[in-house]
């Protein structure tokens, strides 16, 4: 185990810029990995009211803050990339705060296994604390066709960025695991699995459990075994509003989880959601007609923010859509309040409420941690 993180084994995980080292880190945590991802955690530092915002800002000039009073992030990131002094200063102001959040984070951690992300690991002092290094690899026009289709990049910017970071084959040089992601998912997890369970030989091993009694509720994590019945539930219990396929499941647990709903033994309900960030954001709820509805929703959600806690979130966001929006009795109880993005407070809470606000849905919010990781001075 980790000499300076006694107890704990560190997978350090790096690649190139959309390799997919985030859909490795959600898989290993899928597996039970408790999963830190080190470059949100930088964005995080130089927020604004957060440790790096005002040094940043003095260094780099008030030109890079845009009107709502944020790091304009493009700006920067065009100056940064465009310069590797720059980066360099950048990186300064960063890393410590970087560092620091990752240790509050792994010393509080109940898992054993973590997982940290991390494009620069190499170059940091984060390389001499981890036990093994995996790097994820793939094919360069895969890479680009991800900044641009997810980052809304040209193309020659997509190129300017993979070209700018180089260093994928000391990358490759340095590892123990090298994972291959070609864009299928399954394969993907074929090859994360192999490497988890050669951590943890008894993993994805099948316990029987003594079966419910008939119409007891429960709640299990979904894996991605579960895909097949996942996108039947779901498909189902929205009436074909939203259908989806066994591979449209696998493709989502690269970036969330599922919680299912069994009434004696038999799935009746979903909920779909996501940690990034230290922020949980729950965006789909499907449950059995069959199923009290407010007694489905409370142990569903109860679960989720139960395996949120776990992962050290600080906040729960939930976006509904009308039918739930509209029991606020329930919501209350359950200790959430009707919120809008602005009005957060966290500029990381906000932020992901932005993001994931569909449409047709009105946001929740509840605290779930007082004690931030990265506060502010």
């Amino acid at each position: 185990m980790n000499s300076h993180w006694p107890g704990k084994y560190i997978i350090g995980l790096t690649g190139n810029i959309a390799t997919g080292k985030s859909v490795v880190r959600k898989m290993l945590e899928h597996l039970g990995a408790y999963g830190i991802d080190a470059d949100a955690l930088s964005h995080r530092a130089t927020a604004r009211g957060a440790p790096g915002y005002a040094v940043t800002v003095e260094t780099f000039g008030k030109w890079i803050v845009g009107p709502d009073g944020e790091i304009d992030r493009a700006r920067l990131g065009r100056l940064a990339f465009g310069d590797p002094a720059v980066m360099a200063q950048l990186e300064a102001i960063i890393h410590p705060l970087v560092s620091q959040a990752i240790e509050v984070m792994v010393k509080r951690a109940s898992q054993k296994v973590i997982v940290i992300e991390a494009i620069k690991l190499l170059e940091t002092e984060l390389f001499q604390v981890c036990d093994s290094i995996w790097v994820v690899d793939g094919p360069e026009e895969l890479q680009i066709q991800r900044l641009m289709s997810r980052r809304g990049l040209r193309r020659e910017e997509a190129v300017q960025r993979i070209r700018f970071q180089g260093g994928q084959r000391q990358k490759l040089a340095a590892a123990q695991v090298v994972i291959r992601n070609s864009g299928s998912f399954e394969q993907t997890w074929q090859n994360v699995l192999v490497e988890w369970k050669k951590i943890n030989p008894q993993a994805e091993t099948l316990t029987a459990l003594p079966k419910p009694a008939a119409g007891t509720l429960s709640v299990v994590r979904g894996r991605p075994r579960d895909s097949a019945a996942i996108a039947g539930l779901v498909t189902r219990l929205s009436n074909g509003a939203k259908t989806m396929t066994q591979d449209d499941v696998m493709a989502a647990f690269g970036e969330k989880a599922f919680m299912l709903l069994l009434m004696g033994g038999t799935q009746v309900g979903v909920a779909g959601w996501q940690v990034e960030n230290l922020v949980a954001r729950t965006t789909d709820f499907f449950i059995d007609p069959a199923v009290p509805l407010e007694q489905g929703l409370k142990i569903l959600l109860s679960e989720v923010e139960r395996a949120s806690e776990d992962l050290q979130c600080e906040a729960s966001l939930l976006f509904l859509p009308p039918n739930l929006a509209a029991l606020p009795e329930t919501w209350k109880q359950l200790g959430y309040e009707p919120r809008q993005p602005q009005t957060l407070g966290v500029q990381a809470w906000a932020d992901a409420a932005l993001e994931s606000t569909q449409p047709n849905t009105k946001l929740f919010f509840k605290q779930l941690r007082v004690d931030r990781v990265l506060r502010p001075i």
